[in-house]
């Protein structure tokens, strides 16, 4: 599907039918999209947990204002963050890099000994909000994807992360819970929102240009 027309088509799923999967092909790329995101640095701070467990995602959905979306859903994706940037997670980086491109350069291990100068010593927390607003742009790619898929897919932060990353034990990972999202198909029935107009700004109240 072209981009605009996706992007039109696509809206925040409220009601998905549990009886319908998602081809694992086209999960597969929606995946390989969020991977692909870009990211500060090039740090890719964060991961995402797929979730397909019937009984994990019926665990999941309490602390989730019991949004069906949860187990109606095909697969449910965690985008969870990095919950601090210490110096094995940077080296780890910036050493794949040099690995993947062969070689090492000057300017490029300046900038990592810059990180390494500054980011370890921020607050767990700093670090934590910083990784998390890179993994919206993960998120933001992989809800682009799945509309070009023509998959059903709605972004929740409806939720308790201490106790999602409780159920999936995050914490031992060096990671906490930023947003979820499921992808499905939708069920018209009983999904108020599936006919409603798109609704946003026009183009002269979004965008300002200056020449």
């Amino acid at each position: 599907m072209e981009m605009l027309q996706a992007l039109n088509w696509r809206y925040a799923t409220k009601k998905m039918n549990p009886a319908k999967a998602v081809p694992q092909d086209k999960v597969e790329r929606i995946l390989e999209a969020a991977r692909l995101a870009p990211t500060s640095s090039g740090l890719q701070p964060f991961e995402i947990i797929m979730v397909t467990s019937t009984t994990v995602r019926e665990r999941i959905k309490p602390i989730a204002w019991n949004q069906g979306q949860i187990t109606d859903c095909s697969h449910l994706l965690v985008f969870a963050a990095w919950d601090n940037y210490t110096p094995e997670r940077i080296n780890m980086m910036f050493d794949l890099t040099n690995e993947i491109r062969g070689y090492t350069n000057e300017g490029w291990e300046s900038y990592r000994k810059s990180l390494l100068e500054n980011y370890p010593k921020r607050d767990a927390q700093t670090n934590f909000e910083h990784a998390a607003r890179q993994t919206y742009i993960g998120l933001s790619t992989a809800l682009i994807a799945a509309a070009s898929e023509e998959v059903d897919s709605t972004p929740i932060e409806g939720f308790d992360p201490k106790a999602l990353d409780e159920i999936l034990n995050l914490g031992a990972r060096g990671l906490r819970s930023v947003v979820i999202m499921p992808l499905g198909y939708r069920q018209e029935e009983g999904d108020w929102l599936v006919n409603q107009k798109k609704v946003r700004r026009s183009r002269d109240q979004f965008v300002t240009e200056i020449a």
